[in-house]
């Protein structure tokens, strides 16, 4: 008979739940990618098993106190750069396999920014397989032996399974294998009552849209059609699923690879700056178990429909999560990235929303029907199973920004709890049916190949086949008597034959109850060795116990001392910023010292260069006025002179006889010497009238285009590349000053650098203007002086 039976996702009845039932948080992994080269700049640092901490990098503004602030984030447990790819199954994925063989739905999504590792660690390459086909290689190893046929299970169009009684042999597979036999992994508790099948789903969610990545859609060369996407429902079990999925029943690792590859060439691959090959959709990889219990006989599958369960396991590898700016695309690819983006801000919101409800207490609806991701997996954050999310993150700078953001979905993530789902029995029926039923077949044709006899199907087959033959059995004649004896005698003969053929069966029939019985007290005798197995099991139970009291006891300690270090972390932040505060004030105050110190000396230098110049001032004076007192005693010595000469002539005319020859008159003293003296003096003003100064003005034309000018910049200078430069046009540069220079030039500027007082160069131009001497020579005299100074607007004044 060909009977027809559904089964259910376990989950507990109604959309309602209860309120005392135990919830888990939501798993957040961490896995850090290493960087693309050496020289690039890492942000990320992992500071312990579970902790991360990010730097900001070099030429990130700072924050308004002028520091860059350094953040640590926390989860469940963080994998670093030499973490293999069987690592990290162990401990995220190979939990979840487990959950679905025992009937436990779950979900695993990878989240982070375009480049980070989501595919690698969804996926993998060659030699390096990811969680998918790792979780599907254990799913095989673990139920292999107890398949059932092809198509004994089929899926229907409500998101349950139907029972078949048709069967199909599968055919063989070849695919290349990504993960090595030594790393193959196998799970120990299996139900081997049960019969399994997995059935396998690829989909896109594309622009908040869904596609069916197997969907067989034929293609038309001249008018090809886009494929058309799917519609989300609700089964009678409150189950999201989409509808007309296509589901395909696989049999083997390398069948489910060769799926999983199909449905991967179709999906989107667009070119965005980030990545060039970045999928700018999210894909959804379900693994769908279907198992149902064999018979009380362990030989077929038993016809109930509510004992047949289905547990599935999604494979979600979300979109990168950076914003659209940075992705630098435009039109259709821009609205595709705010599709994304979209769709990641609304599991934000949901996962807000949810931990909200929970830790105020609060109602509020969360809105999973605004994104299609939220609204497919609400089942499994309303209690249907494990959520587990690996958080990828790449260390390089130019990530920084957004690697905050997943920082901080990631830290609320792990705030939401999800309910724990509860272990559903299969069915009643004694376990270890399979295994009898091996057995007593294997015995009972151990024992028939050493008896032998008609019970051996080839003997049983010839005796069959010996039978004689029916003769005719039409009477033609009334006095006929050899065909009713002939008939007798065959009849009787076959008669002989079925007597023989039932003693046999017979025989047969109490070997089999002699093993039917010998099995009974076989099994009465395990039965007494479970009952003392339990036992010990109960003793075990109150050692977990015992161990769990002090468990309890441990982790109120260690809570308890986390408080404790929780305090004084917080006195020793409190030091710590008194200590910048107190250190702050010593820098500033060592600053004002040298500041003064440097001023004083300044001070010094300035009073020492007044002291010189006013020495040298009145040397000066005091000569000039020893050689303008000289000049009037020789001018007066040089009157008496002449009045004595007068005198004498006088006295020699009136004494004399006869009229002499009045004397010549006799000549001044030469002024030579005078201006000899004159010219070796200071360019003091001269008494006399007549004296010329030191270095009169040497005019020159100016129809040349305007004064020229002596640059003299010495080689010591620095060159500061400050935005105020002195340009001096028509300017002649010189390192030294030459006659030849200042022969052509009208004025005269030297460039002169020092240090100030607060430590910055300063800069003076000295500006003269050009004269031409008596001797030929040329001489300047300095006019003024000008001021540059770079100056830092954060050092104190």
């Amino acid at each position: 008979t060909d009977t027809h039976s559904k089964g259910k996702t376990p989950r507990r009845p109604g959309p309602k739940k209860a309120s005392n039932i135990e919830r888990d948080p939501v798993g957040v992994y961490c896995r850090i990618r290493p960087l693309g080269s050496e020289d690039e700049e890492c942000c990320v640092e992992m500071i312990s098993s579970t902790t991360i901490q990010l730097h900001a990098p070099d030429g990130l503004k700072a924050n308004r106190n002028g520091e860059y602030k350094e953040t640590q984030y926390s989860f469940k447990k963080v994998f670093g750069i030499n973490t293999t790819q069987l690592e990290l199954f162990e401990d995220i994925a190979k939990p979840l396999v487990e959950d679905l063989i025992h009937c436990k739905n779950g979900l695993l999504f990878t989240y982070g920014v375009t480049g980070s590792g989501k595919t690698f660690t969804m996926t993998g390459s060659p030699g390096e397989g990811g969680l998918l086909p790792r979780s599907l290689d254990m799913i095989f190893n673990s139920i292999g032996p107890f398949q059932a046929k092809r198509f004994v299970f089929k899926p229907d169009d409500k998101n349950a399974m139907e029972i078949q009684s048709q069967v199909d042999l599968r055919s063989p597979f070849k695919f290349a294998d990504m993960i090595s036999s030594e790393e193959a992994c196998k799970s120990e508790n299996v139900d081997e009552d049960c019969c399994y099948s997995v059935f396998v789903s690829y989909i896109e969610i594309y622009n908040n849209y869904i596609y069916d990545l197997l969907e067989d859609a034929p293609y038309d060369p001249i008018r090809s059609k886009p494929p058309q996407s799917k519609i989300l429902r609700e089964d009678q079990n409150h189950n999201m699923y989409v509808a007309g999925c296509t589901e395909v029943e696989v049999k083997s690792t390398e069948e489910a690879f060769e799926v999983f590859w199909k449905g991967q060439k179709k999906r989107r691959i667009a070119n965005t700056q980030l990545n060039r090959e970045s999928s700018r959709s999210h894909s959804v990889f379900t693994i769908k178990l279907a198992q149902a219990p064999l018979d009380a006989d362990g030989d077929h599958i038993l016809q109930d429909k509510n004992q047949v369960n289905v547990s599935q396991l999604c494979l979600v590898d979300l979109a990168g999560s950076e914003r659209t700016n940075r992705t630098r695309a435009e039109g259709s690819r821009l609205r595709e990235a705010g599709n994304i983006n979209q769709s990641l801000m609304t599991l934000r919101t949901c996962m807000e929303v949810l931990r909200e409800n929970q830790m105020c207490g609060t109602n509020k609806m969360v809105p999973y029907r605004d994104s299609k991701v939220t609204h497919l997996f609400k089942n499994y954050f309303d209690g249907e199973g494990k959520v587990r999310m690996i958080v990828c993150v790449n260390p390089k700078a130019d990530d920084y920004e957004e690697t905050v953001l997943v920082m901080r979905f990631a830290e609320m993530t792990q705030e939401v709890e999800v309910a724990r789902p509860v272990d559903r029995p299969i069915c009643g029926l004694a376990p270890g049916r399979r295994h009898r039923n091996q057995a007593f077949r294997d015995e009972l044709s151990r024992r028939l190949e050493e008896r032998g006899g008609p019970n051996d199907p080839v003997l049983m087959t010839q005796l069959i086949e010996s039978l004689p033959a029916l003769p005719t059995c039409e009477l033609v004649d009334p006095n006929d008597d050899q065909t009713l004896p002939r008939l007798i005698e065959v009849l009787e003969r076959r008669h002989r034959v079925r007597q023989m053929m039932t003693e046999q069966f017979n025989k047969t029939a109490n070997t089999v109850k002699s093993m039917l019985q010998q099995f009974d007290s076989q099994l009465c005798s395990r039965d007494a060795f479970l009952h003392d197995q339990q036992s010990k099991l109960s003793e075990k139970d109150k050692v977990i116990l015992n161990q769990k009291t002090e468990i309890e006891r441990l982790e109120k300690k260690s809570k308890t001392l986390e408080y404790k270090i929780d305090i004084l972390q917080k006195t020793t932040d409190m030091y710590e910023q008194d200590k910048r505060s107190l250190q702050q004030e010593l820098e500033t105050r060592e600053q004002r010292l040298q500041k003064e110190l440097s001023e004083r000396k300044r001070l010094e230098q300035r009073m020492q260069g007044v002291v010189t110049d006013t020495k040298l001032k009145w040397e000066k004076e005091c000569e000039r006025r020893v050689n303008a007192k000289q000049l009037e005693m020789q001018n007066k010595l040089w009157v008496k002179d002449e009045k004595l000469k007068q005198l004498k002539a006088i006295v020699t005319e009136s004494s004399g006889s006869g009229p002499a020859e009045r004397p010549e008159k006799p000549e001044r003293p030469s002024r030579e010497r005078d201006r000899n003296i004159a010219q070796k003096r200071s360019a003091s003003p001269s008494p006399l009238p007549k004296a010329l100064p030191a270095h009169p003005k040497h005019r020159r034309s100016h129809s040349a285009g305007g004064e020229k000018w002596v640059d003299h910049k010495p080689p010591s200078n620095l060159e500061l590349d400050t935005v105020m430069q002195p340009i001096i046009p028509n300017a002649i540069k010189v390192s030294t000053p030459s006659e030849k220079a200042l022969s052509k030039c009208h004025k005269y500027v030297l460039r002169h650098q020092e240090l100030a007082s607060d430590g910055e160069i300063e800069t003076k131009l000295i500006k003269g203007n050009v004269f031409k001497t008596r001797s030929g020579g040329q001489a300047v005299q300095f006019t003024d002086i000008e001021t540059l100074k770079q100056e830092c607007p954060t050092a104190p004044r």
